[in-house]
This record gives structure tokens, sequence and C-alpha cells, in this order.
């Protein structure tokens, strides 16, 4: 029943809209208000500036970290910390505190990983700035980043290789439209 229970945190930690909470409480302005519409750090940076958007990001990775980071402690199963994971990235997904909508997951699948399997997920990371700097398209890093992290779990970190799959393809799979408009030449900038 702990574990059950336990998830069920999760997932409510998930659902924490930090993106919004930071920009209406430190800048007057609603991610879902302008802009791509989306929730999450990337749009409230465009709207609200770095420094906002920033404690937004802290928050989104934390909700992916803190569920991981504490399954040990709840009960020795390796496999409640992948589920913890998969939990959290459901909740910012899907808020119940946002009529059941979210982000892209893109900062809570990280945080997650960043627990699981460290060194893959700040190759990652690594991956996701520099085509964020060369592109100015969040999505497309986001969007490898997704690919590159199982392939260095599988290479480095076997255990963790099944969350950071299923992790980077609801990814990619909450990135579609943004896929769709990279190829049509349309997708927005950061």
């Amino acid at each position: 029943m702990v574990p059950v229970l336990f998830l069920a945190e999760s997932f409510l930690l998930g659902s924490v809209p930090f993106s919004v909470a930071a920009g209406v409480l430190l800048a007057g302005v609603d991610p879902r208000s302008g802009g791509s519409g989306n929730p999450g750090a990337t749009n409230l940076g465009r709207l609200a500036g770095r420094r906002v958007a920033m404690v937004g990001l802290a928050g989104d990775l934390l909700k992916g970290a803190v569920p991981v980071a504490l399954a040990p402690v709840v009960h020795p199963s390796p496999a409640l910390a992948g589920l913890a994971a998969l939990a959290a990235f459901a909740g910012h997904c899907w808020s119940p505190f946002l009529g059941f909508r979210g982000g892209k997951g893109v900062a809570t699948a990280a945080g997650a990983l960043l627990v699981l399997a460290p060194g893959p997920a700040l190759a990652a990371v690594g991956v996701w700035l520099a085509l964020v700097a060369l592109t100015r398209r969040a999505s497309l890093g986001a969007a490898v980043a997704a690919l590159v992290v199982p392939v260095g779990c599988w290479l480095t970190t076997p255990g963790a290789a099944p969350w950071a799959i299923a992790l980077g393809l609801g990814v990619l799979l909450r990135h579609r439209d943004n896929l769709a408009r990279l190829r049509a030449g349309t997708e927005r900038p950061v």
C-alpha cells in the first residue's frame, strides 16, 4: 500500500505548476496567456524573462528529482524509482491543477533522470543546451535529448534504460506538434 500512495504523491508533486506560479508571483504573467500558451519554463522565459524562467525550471527539475531520490527510502524495489519518475512526468503533463493539461515534461523528466542516471542525463542536457544555442529551438533540443539519454543509459546504466526510453517517448509524444512545426519551418525560437 505504501508504494501506491507514494506514486500518487509523486503524481501530485509532478502536477504542481511551478512555472505558472513563478510567472504569476514574480512577474504577474501566466505563461498560458501568451507565447505558445504552454505552462512550462521555455514559454515563461519568452514572456517573463530568463530569471523568472529559471525559478520555474528549478521547480520543474526538482519535482522530477525528489520522488526518484525518495523512492529507495519508501521501498527497496528498484522499479519504484522508475515508476515515481513516470508518475511525476505524468503529473506535469496532465496536471489536475491545470484542468488535466500541462507542459511538455522535459524538465521534469530531466530531473528524474539526473537521479536515475546522472551521466547520461548530463550528456542529454549538454546536447539540449548545444542545440538550443545553435538553433534557438528548444523543441529540437528536447527531441534529440530524448533520443540521446536512452542510448547513454543503455551503454552506462542499463537498469535505467527502460525508464529513460519511456520518458523519452513521452517527451517526443508531447512534442509532436512542435516537431511538425519544425518540419514546416514555423517553430517559434527561444
